[in-house]
């Protein structure tokens, strides 16, 4: 059975999904809103990172107190949107290692074809967060996660800002073991295969490209 998503519904994310759907928001105030809702989805993905106790001296006393144990942590980004959701993940977990996937979506078809990966040599050794602002029709996302577990990684998340309920269904039934995290499961996708109501390509939005 797949694992029940995480779809953020907190008044923060949702405010800043309003302003990142805007078809007036620019690629500026667009990278900066991906950068800020990644970071609070993030919040959210490591909440279940173990602690362990250590001892330290404050300026008043010593004192035993937590710090983050063992697990160690990858974020792979789906080229070339999932770029945008780096910076925000890195700034909560900066010795986090980042491996890359490049994907592109086949006009034709509408199936991912595969054309860059490069990932962390100790990456069956982490937990890996993976990074895409879309999950549309749920190839890359399957894809991408295939190719990680090829490498002999065991726990694997995936992150996005919006998710329609197709692609959603077609990840959770390849991959039913991987949690799910996005700010908005959206209503469908049109005739072309892009969310409605959606936000547009999100690679083009980040990088000014269209």
């Amino acid at each position: 059975m797949a694992i029940t998503p995480f779809i953020a519904d907190h008044p923060l994310i949702q405010h800043k999904l309003t302003l990142l759907r805007d078809k007036n928001t620019g690629s500026k105030e667009f990278r900066e809103l991906i950068a800020e809702i990644t970071m609070l989805l993030c919040y959210e993905a490591t909440r279940d990172l173990p602690l362990k106790e250590v001892e330290i001296e404050t300026p008043m006393a010593v004192t035993k107190t937590q710090v983050i144990s063992g697990r160690k942590l990858a974020f792979v980004p789906i080229l070339r949107a999932g770029l945008g959701m780096v910076d925000g993940v890195m700034q909560l977990v900066p010795a986090a290692k980042v491996g890359h996937i490049g994907l592109y979506r086949d006009p034709e078809t509408a199936l991912p074809v595969e054309y860059y990966c490069k990932l962390p040599n100790d990456i069956a050794n982490r937990e890996v967060i993976v990074l895409d602002p879309m999950l549309a029709t749920g190839g890359s996302a399957i894809d991408a996660i295939t190719q990680i577990k090829a490498r002999g990684v065991k726990n694997i998340k995936f992150m996005c800002i919006i998710a329609a309920p197709e692609g959603l269904r077609a990840l959770q039934d390849a991959h039913p073991d991987v949690k799910i995290y996005c700010a908005s499961l959206d209503d469908h996708l049109d005739e072309h295969k892009y969310i409605i109501p959606g936000l547009g390509d999100a690679g083009d939005r980040i990088f000014g490209t269209k």
